[in-house]
């Protein structure tokens, strides 16, 4: 009677239920376990997605690949019928961007019953990370000339400054480019923002000078357009520039000076209506420093 071989032993035990949670804690999307796939690697994961990186059609072709999982607390039917409906909305608030010159990414494919959106993938850092590397090097450039590095506000009056407000000047141009053609973003701030890098041989935009450190190099791209939708409304307008400018204020402190003057120029140049909403923009501040006296 031939012996009976034991079975092979389980990578992991069978006693501990947690191993198989973790091993499977953050499931793939179906398009991404094919074995033509690119192996993906998790950028972030938020409340309600989850972002990839791999690549599109050729292993060349990095994509960035935003997939909603299915959220078990809610009905099926609803969550599908949520998913469906917010994948659709982000496609569309992109490819309408891109038609109208907004510097956003490019949408490559949808697959909204499955709950992904892949799109072009945009290199660089985000804009927060480049403004406070260059605020941390003019600290210590400060604090060599024997002053107290953090208590010296950033104005953009010294020569010193053009390269951050050559940074502001895009972010304003950007902003009023997506405002002017009826999108309100919903979640504006510098980490929704990447300074991708210039091409060789292309000149930059918006006067920008090629002297400097290098650290706020690059064309302002607009992301992460999840909580966006389509508006011509003035206040919403007005709030979406409030929440860059409380953005601004809380991460780069040293430099909020320089937020009105983008308002006032780069802003005020591209959008013909920012008049109009640079004043509702007084209304919403007031309204939040009564609810922030209030509590």
């Amino acid at each position: 009677m031939a012996a009976v071989s034991p079975p092979p032993p389980s990578s992991a035990p069978q006693g501990n239920p947690q191993a198989h949670e973790h091993e499977h804690e953050f499931p793939l999307p179906t398009i991404l376990t094919y074995p033509s796939s690119t192996p993906p690697t998790l950028i972030t994961q938020g409340a309600e997605a989850r972002l990839y990186k791999t690549t599109y059609l050729l292993p060349s072709v990095p994509c960035a690949l935003k997939y909603r999982p299915p959220k078990a607390w809610r009905h099926p039917a609803l969550d599908a019928r949520l998913t469906r409906h917010r994948i659709l909305a982000e496609a569309r608030i992109l490819a309408k961007c891109r038609r109208e010159g907004v510097p956003v990414p490019a949408v490559y494919a949808v697959d909204e019953a499955a709950g992904w959106l892949m799109m072009e993938w945009v290199g660089g850092v985000p804009a927060r990370v480049g403004i406070n590397e260059w605020l941390r090097r003019r600290k210590e450039a400060e604090e060599t000339k024997g002053n107290e590095g953090d208590a010296v506000p950033v104005t953009g009056e010294q020569e010193e400054d053009k390269d951050l407000v050559a940074l502001m000047r895009r972010i304003g141009s950007a902003v009023g480019r997506m405002h002017k053609v009826g999108i309100v973003h919903g979640d504006l701030t510098t980490s929704n923002m990447m300074l991708r890098p210039w091409e060789k041989g292309r000149a930059p935009a918006n006067g920008h000078t090629a002297e400097g450190d290098g650290s706020l190099d690059g064309d302002i791209i607009i992301i992460d357009f999840g909580l966006a939708s389509q508006s011509t409304s003035d206040e919403d307008r007005a709030v979406d520039l409030y929440v860059l400018e409380r953005a601004f204020a809380s991460t780069h402190s040293r430099a909020e000076e320089l937020f009105l003057a983008m308002l006032e120029s780069s802003y005020r140049e591209t959008f013909k209506q920012a008049p109009v909403v640079l004043k509702k923009l007084e209304e919403v501040r007031l309204r939040g420093r009564k609810r922030s006296m209030i509590g």
